[in-house]
């Protein structure tokens, strides 16, 4: 009984500090969201007024009328502080504004709009070369000195350097271009609506295959390099060797081996999947592919500020959110990581 009570202690101790360190680095974000836009030299009204101007051909007195007007409805007219208070609020709130340059649509109407399809493209992909990239790293490892290691390590040295753009590119020379397996670019393909049905989702996957595969040839080289790295850090350790000496099969060493590498691995997927909200630009810009990339990329261009804090809002959210997670599952996997919180 004694035992459990200082389980739970611990346990709450250190999520009490974790989730308190969260909610700081959360706010720290947020201060960072709002500043780094309005740093930026230039006016975000100026690309909408002068569109307006385009269209309506308006008079100088209504074009300031508009300005004016424009000001009151972004809340640009107030003091910095006043509109970083009511940054903050919105925030937590769940209100993220209206866009400037996409006006009058609300921001989280563009991000919904685009986040599935990032989602669909990113999250497999990482998944995908996380597995693999781990799997391989750990048969380098395993085969170390040998010509299998000599062969995979190069494999991945060239894979963890070669620019993904540039493999992007290649991709869709050879598989669409030239040979014409797959489609040039594009979602989806031009009169098609997204729906559930087996049509779309087939001529979906033909659009999503270069796209995934340029981003998952290019991510397993780093995860393959990190885990091998790890297994052979493992396999050199005391535990290793000393299972050794008693006579454990190699098999069951080496998976102890593997447990042990992959927790290291484990906080770099939760990384990555906290920050796939931010799309992949010039996978996105190469593919023409509809995501928060594309989305992020016009935002910056226009200066689009409520936008832009829109999108790196829920970004930051969920690299926080990941970030406290994995700390959580840590706690629990090592009785080590709650009693030196509790200890400190």
């Amino acid at each position: 009984m004694l035992k459990r009570r200082r389980l739970y202690r611990s346990l709450l101790i250190f999520l009490s500090r974790k989730a308190f360190f969260a909610v700081a680095a959360y706010f720290i974000f947020l201060t960072i969201i709002f500043l780094v836009p309005r740093l930026i030299p230039g006016n975000p009204l100026a690309l909408l007024l002068s569109q307006l101007y385009r269209q309506a051909q308006a008079n100088p007195e209504t074009i300031r009328e508009c300005y004016k007007r424009l000001m009151e409805q972004f809340e640009m007219n107030k003091p910095l502080w006043k509109q970083y208070i009511d940054f903050i609020i919105r925030t937590f709130k769940g209100d993220l504004g209206v866009s400037i340059s996409m006006f009058p649509t609300k921001v989280i109407d563009i991000i919904m709009l685009n986040l599935p399809w990032t989602l669909g493209l990113l999250l497999p992909a990482t998944i995908i070369s996380w597995i693999f990239g781990n799997l391989l790293g750990a048969l380098a490892a395993y085969k170390r000195k040998t010509a299998t290691d000599n062969v995979l390590l190069t494999i991945f040295i060239i894979l963890s350097q070669t620019p993904y753009y540039w493999l992007a590119m290649l991709l869709l020379f050879l598989f669409a271009a030239k040979y014409r397996i797959f489609p040039v670019g594009g979602t989806y393909s031009l009169g098609m609506v997204p729906s559930f049905t087996l049509s779309f989702i087939i001529d979906y996957l033909k659009h999503l295959a270069l796209p995934l595969l340029s981003i998952v040839i290019g991510a397993i080289g780093g995860w393959a390099i990190g885990m091998r790295s790890m297994m052979i850090y493992e396999i050199g350790s005391d535990y290793v060797i000393f299972s050794k000496t008693l006579g454990l099969p190699h098999r069951k060493i080496m998976s102890y081996a593997f447990r042990s590498a992959i927790l290291p691995q484990i906080t770099g997927l939760a990384t990555s999947l906290g920050t796939i909200l931010g799309g992949a630009l010039i996978t996105e810009l190469v593919f023409n592919y509809q995501g928060m990339g594309l989305v992020l990329f016009r935002a910056l261009s226009s200066l689009d500020y409520p936008l832009i804090q829109g999108t790196y809002v829920i970004l930051a959210a969920t690299l926080v959110l990941a970030t406290f997670i994995i700390d959580l599952l840590y706690s629990l996997i090592d009785p080590r990581i709650r009693t030196g919180a509790e200890g400190s």
